[in-house]
Order: structure tokens, then sequence, then C-alpha cells
């Protein structure tokens, strides 16, 4: 049994011990500590820290919970030279990540029933729900290859986007290093669901910029009090899960072969330099670049159904783009002038005012962190400070489970999550299809931004409220 240890406000920690190569180094609010104690989440990060190259410490955010190997919140960094790079430490949703738009539109210009034809115009564009295929499947079937290697900057010159949207998207919307042989013939058969949501905790919503507490950083992201705006929520669907699925069977055969000793099936291992893990990391990148043509095109559909609904051209209403962030990836970045390679699994790249892979116009501030709360409850845009760096440059993405989704449909009702919804529109009828995404399977949000910003690691900068929220139906 681990020792968790307090190691200053808002954090804790357990010392290498055993087979660990690195200490564990978890941020929480003294309200959310007996979480971490209710499921596997310790044990998953300390296993972590026994893998050859770990570099200290093994980082739980304050969102953990339970994953595949790493858990969800986990962070995990490893030496570029010596490392070893792990699937199931990624994530099956690979670069499941949020976008933000701005409008300039209010909130109170809008009536419920403007609502409601506009979520309703969205849904009709924009496929939701598990196993949905695109409206788009002739020109994917078409440019896939030059997708998955060219990432947005391709699919904004087939039309799909503005020029400027790729200023504001992590890695400029195209990780390096992508090659679509790494990709099995089954994950490019899942291929087809460019510009789909998907189910489980991926949506649309369309919300209200209800608080600004950095007004200076608030102007720079183009974001004012009372201000709509929308936020996206989806990643690489089922093709950047058939390739976390191929690879983690791969890298589980090729362990022995490089005398690596798995502390857990989910967190098997190669060495970064390997052949099977440089074929992970090309695999990896091509799904990334998949999660962000798929925003990037629901972005598009999107700002044609505000046209559609509203009259006008999409212009006309801003529809900016804010910034998209990244979870679920490896990427290799320098800390304290050494080179390394992050696992981020349920965790964002947060990089500080003046940072070099900022973009231009984001380099007095840092770039916009994007944290959504539950479908009934805030979410946050946040900015990173100096300190960020002690947690390799990542903070949490979103509020984190408290209950499972088995757990959810079980213990919640429709009454329930009707009285929590509120006023909230929400896409469709079905209230008992949404039970595991209840407000009441979350933590609170408040308490999880409160634990890194309490102790400035980040900032906050501005909190949005949901009006109407579009998700997609699970079967079963």
């Amino acid at each position: 049994m681990f020792k968790l240890e307090s190691y200053g406000k808002n954090c804790y920690r357990i010392s290498r011990q055993d087979k660990m190569k690195a200490d564990v180094v978890i941020y929480l609010k003294e309200e959310l500590y007996r979480s971490v104690l209710e499921d596997q989440s310790l044990d998953q990060l300390t296993d972590a820290a026994e893998l050859d190259g770990v570099i200290s410490p093994v980082i739980g955010m304050p969102d953990i919970h339970s994953g595949f190997g790493l858990p969800i919140g986990g962070v995990m960094a490893m030496d570029a030279d010596k490392g070893l790079i792990s699937a199931g430490a990624v994530g099956m949703d690979i670069n499941c990540g949020v976008r933000l738009l701005r409008t300039n539109l209010t909130a109170a210009d809008l009536t419920r029933q403007d609502l409601h034809q506009l979520i309703d115009n969205i849904s009709a564009a924009i496929p939701s729900g598990i196993g949905q295929k695109s409206r788009h499947t002739p020109l994917i079937k078409k440019h896939l290859e030059t997708l998955l290697h060219q990432g947005v900057p391709k699919l904004i010159e087939l039309g799909f986007g503005r020029p400027e949207d790729v200023e504001c998207i992590e890695d400029r919307g195209c990780l390096q290093g992508a090659d679509i042989k790494a990709v099995s013939k089954r994950a490019l058969d899942r291929a087809l669901q460019l510009s789909t949501i998907g189910g489980g905790n991926h949506f649309i919503e369309l919300g209200v910029v209800e608080k600004i507490f950095d007004h200076n950083t608030a102007s720079i992201y183009g974001l004012a009090e009372g201000q709509l705006s929308v936020m996206i929520h989806t990643g690489s669907r089922g093709f950047g899960h058939q390739i976390c699925t191929d690879y983690s069977k791969t890298m589980k055969n090729s362990a022995k072969k490089y005398n690596i000793k798995l502390p857990s099936a989910g967190l098997a291992a190669v060495p970064i330099k390997s052949k099977e893990g440089e074929s992970y990391y090309s695999a990896m990148a091509c799904a990334v670049n998949f999660a962000f043509c798929n925003r990037q095109w629901i972005t598009d559909d999107l700002r044609k159904a505000f046209s559609r609904t509203l009259g006008g051209e999409d212009h006309d209403f801003d529809l900016g783009l804010v910034y998209d962030v990244a979870h679920n990836t490896a990427q290799f970045e320098d800390i304290s002038g050494k080179s390394v390679l992050i696992h981020r699994k349920g965790a964002i790249r947060a990089l500080p005012a003046g940072h070099s892979l900022n973009p231009e116009i984001y380099k007095s501030t840092g770039h916009p962190v994007l944290i959504p709360g539950s479908m009934g409850s805030p979410s946050y845009v946040v900015a990173a400070e100096k300190g960020i760096e002690e947690l390799f440059n990542s903070v949490n993405h979103g509020a984190g489970r408290v209950l499972s989704r088995s757990a959810a449909k079980k213990e919640l009702s429709v009454n329930q999550l009707k009285e929590r919804m509120g006023d909230i529109i929400i896409s469709g009828s079905n209230y008992k299809a949404y039970l595991d995404e209840a407000p009441q399977a979350y933590k609170d949000i408040e308490l999880v931004i409160d634990t890194l910003t309490e102790i400035d690691k980040c900032r906050k900068v501005a909190r949005l409220r949901p009006l109407a929220v579009i998700k997609g139906e699970d079967k079963g």
C-alpha cells in the first residue's frame, strides 16, 4: 500500500519506492481527496512510475479517475532517447479535444425559440451518436490520405474553413510525422466519420460568457461578458480507437523482445526509437490530424447552420476560432532544455506567456486553455502561469467522473437529470439516454479549477454557462 503524503497546498506525493523509478505527484483540493481513494487511479500512476525511462514525477490532475493503463487525468514524461512510448498512456480516443468559437451576438439577442432552431439545424448538419458516419463520405474517400498527413491546412485548402483558423489550433492543426502506412486497414475502414460528434461525453454547446476574471487576457481572446459562445468537444472517433487497440496488442506482444517488464497490460510499451514505437507514433499522428480535421469540418458545418438559421453569411456572426486544444496525445517537447515525450491522457498542453510554441497572437498571454464541465455545469477558459512547467506544461481536461457510466445509469433518475439541467436545452427528448452524462456523475468543476488556480499554476480568464447542448445518444 503506497502512502499518499501532503506535498504543499493542493498537492500530494507518493515517493518512489519498490519498483518505482519516479515519484508520483497528484494535484487535489482537500474536498477531492477521497475520490482518488475509491478507484484505481493511484495504482495506475504508480504502475506508470515503474516504466523504464520515465522522468519524475508522474502526475495526476484534479479531474483524475481510473482508465485503461494510465488513469484519465494522468501525465507521464519519458526521456526522448531512452524512454518508452505507450498507446494505453495516450488513450483510446486519440486527440479527443475541445475548440471554442466566439460570436458577436449576446445571449440576450436570441430567444429560446432561436436556440431550439439553432441546435435543430446544427444537429441536422452534424451527425451525432455512436457509429454515425459523415455526410461528406465521397470527399473523405478522395482526400483521406492527404488529410491524415497534412491535417487542417489541407482541409482549409479544400474550402472547409478560414485561412486564419490554423493560427488558433494547437500545432496549427497538424502533428508532424504522420504516415498512413502505419495504420491498419481495419482502422482506415473506420475513418468515414469526419464531421461527426460521436457519443459519450462529446458535445456541441451553445453557451454564454457568464463572468470575466482577467479582462486584459479575455480581450485578447476576444471574449466579453454576455457573449454567445460555441464549444465543440470530440476526437478521432472509431479511427483513433482502432489505432490504440491495434498498437496496444502490438506493444504487449513486443515488450518481451525488449526485456520490458510491464506493470499492467494497459501500460504496454516499447522503446520510443524501436520500429514498433516509431510506427505507433506515425499512426497516432494520423489520428491526431484526423481529430483536428474532424473539429474543423464540424466548425465549417456549424458556421453554415448559423447562416441558415439566422440569415446572412457566417462572418456576420463572427464565429471566429478562439482556440483548439488536444488531449490524449504523446508529443515531443523541451522541458528545462531536455527533450521529452509527454503522454497526456485526459490532460491539456498549457503554455505560459512567452513560450515559443504559442501562436503569435497569444505570445503575451499564453494560449487559451479550454476546460469543459458537464453538460449542466460551467466550463472555464484559463491561461497557464510560469509554474506550469512543474506539471510538464499540462492542466486537467475537464471535471472528471465520480460515477462510472454504468453506475450513473443505475443510481440516477430521469427526474434528477431534468432537475439538475434546469432550463438548459438538450437535443432530443430521450433523457434516459443521457443519464450516464448527468452532471451528478462528475466532480464539482469549481473545486477542480480551483485546485491549480489557487497555487498559481494557471489563472481563470472566463467562465461559460451552457444554454443548449447537443449530445449523441448512446444505444443500450
